[in-house]
């Protein structure tokens, strides 16, 4: 077996001689085949640096002697002159210089500033920010914060300090100042693809507004803009005869996001104050001169507003010190009902006190001259009405009175409404956009109109004037 297992070795003549002969014809090439991919390498490539990693590519340099180059080479030949790549230039060091102390002044100021910011209050301080030592901040800090933010208030607080100018001396000025809101209060405004903008008045406004001009201040405060709102304040008192003032969305003051009348730049005092609002955050920051109404929706025959007449009528007779605190007791209740419920008490109250004190007569007794003739001695008298029914009557009179003469000058007002508007034209002429009106406007026709106004002129005067021959 092992015999069999070992190989014989030949020699070279031996093995030689047992090859096959070679062929006669040459073998046919081998078909082409395809070359390979540029980015595919073959067993036997040369490695490069761009097949090592980054991470050796950089080792291998910072190894390298100092002074040799990249590539193996002839070592590189030093100046002495300094490298640019670290240094700075005269005028961005100074530039550098001039902004860190620009920065370290600019810190300066700005504590500073917070100090002196943090100061005590002063007594005109506080009367322009309509504060009291008691509700003003009292710690530094507080003081601080609050005079920061007064530099944002032109973009929150009313453009005036005082929203109407002082009041009048006695007896023209009115003792209290009633506030009534527009919109879903004396009117309703909607919107449609048909008619536009319309806007319905509520009914029993203008006897409102009439009658209880006699007692109070009458002040339109609105939150609408005034280029919306004071064309409809207009058609409710087209001759200004019971709305005193108008303020408008630009005398409101901004409280998160929304706008809110904030009655201390009013001007007046508030315990003589009373604002009609039909949403509560207009007024969040007086409720206790606020009567929150329901809101006005267009709804025909409503009477809300005529019966709030009885309990403000009240007010301005009974002239009490401070407004708010009867506000305060009808605060959450039907005030026409609950108003209309007390007077009827004090009604029934007078009439019993009434009959008790003429029970038996006004003689000595209870002797009259009635009774020497054998009559009752009863009084039967009518009942006197009471001190606010008197008030009352006196005031329907003079209403009536009011409204008579209205109708009765009543042409005479338009006319002087007429000249009001012509008035207002002419000045609305000589304004920037007036100019530019009249450069569009032909000489020819500037003279046509200039003339035209001047016979109009002249024929309301009662004048004659030359007459220009166009011949």
């Amino acid at each position: 077996m092992a015999s069999k297992s070992k190989r014989t070795s030949k020699s070279p003549e031996q093995s030689s001689s047992t090859l096959p002969p070679p062929p006669t014809n040459p073998p046919a090439p081998n078909p082409p085949t395809a070359t390979p991919p540029s980015n595919l390498r073959s067993l036997d490539f040369e490695t490069t640096a761009t097949d090592l990693p980054t991470s050796l590519t950089k080792s291998a340099e910072s190894e390298a002697p100092e002074g040799q180059g990249e590539d193996g080479g002839q070592p590189k030949e030093r100046t002495g002159a300094r490298s640019s790549k670290d240094s700075l230039s005269s005028i961005e060091r100074k530039r550098r210089v001039l902004g860190r102390v620009s920065l370290v002044i600019l810190l300066l100021a700005t504590i500073a500033e917070g100090v002196y910011m943090g100061r005590e209050w002063e007594a005109e301080e506080l009367k322009e920010k309509k504060m009291t030592p008691e509700t003003a901040p009292s710690s530094r800090w507080g003081r601080t914060k609050a005079r920061f933010w007064d530099f944002f208030g032109v973009f929150s607080e009313p453009q005036w300090p005082e929203l109407l100018p002082p009041p009048l001396p006695p007896p023209h000025q009115k003792p209290y100042t009633l506030l009534i809101s527009l919109q879903d209060l004396l009117v309703w405004s909607t919107w449609d693809r048909q008619h536009g903008w319309r806007t319905a008045k509520r009914p029993g406004v203008d006897y409102f507004l009439a009658y209880l001009s006699q007692f109070f201040e009458i002040v339109i405060f609105t939150t609408d803009p005034s280029y919306t709102a004071a064309p409809v304040v207009e058609k409710l008192d087209p001759y200004n005869m019971f709305v005193t003032y108008k303020l408008f969305r630009e005398a409101t003051r901004m409280v998160d996001g929304a706008a809110v009348k904030d009655l201390s730049y009013l001007n007046r005092p508030l315990e003589k104050v009373i604002i009609l609002d039909a949403h509560a955050e207009h007024v969040k920051t007086h409720p206790d001169n606020a009567v929150i109404l329901k809101p006005w929706k267009g709804e025909r025959g409503d009477k809300g507003l005529i019966a709030m007449i009885p309990f403000l009528e009240s007010i301005g007779i009974y002239k009490p010190p401070d407004v708010r605190p009867i506000l305060t007791a009808y605060a959450g209740k039907d005030i026409p009902i609950e108003y209309a419920r007390k007077e009827a008490e004090m009604k029934a109250k007078h009439i019993v006190e009434w009959k008790e004190k003429h029970k038996h007569g006004t003689g000595l007794g209870g002797f009259t001259l009635s009774s020497l003739f054998g009559a009752s001695s009863v009084n039967t008298s009518p009942i006197p009405p009471t001190y606010l029914e008197q008030k009352r009557a006196e005031a329907q009179q003079m209403y009536k009175e009011e409204q008579a003469y209205i109708a009765a000058h009543k042409d005479e007002f338009e006319r002087l409404l007429e000249e009001d508007r012509k008035a207002m034209a002419r000045e609305m002429s000589g304004s920037l956009w007036g100019a530019i009106g009249k450069m569009a406007v032909p000489p020819d026709q500037q003279q046509a109109q200039g003339q035209a106004e001047v016979h109009a002129q002249a024929q309301a005067q009662g004048q004659l004037v030359p007459v220009q021959d166009k011949s």
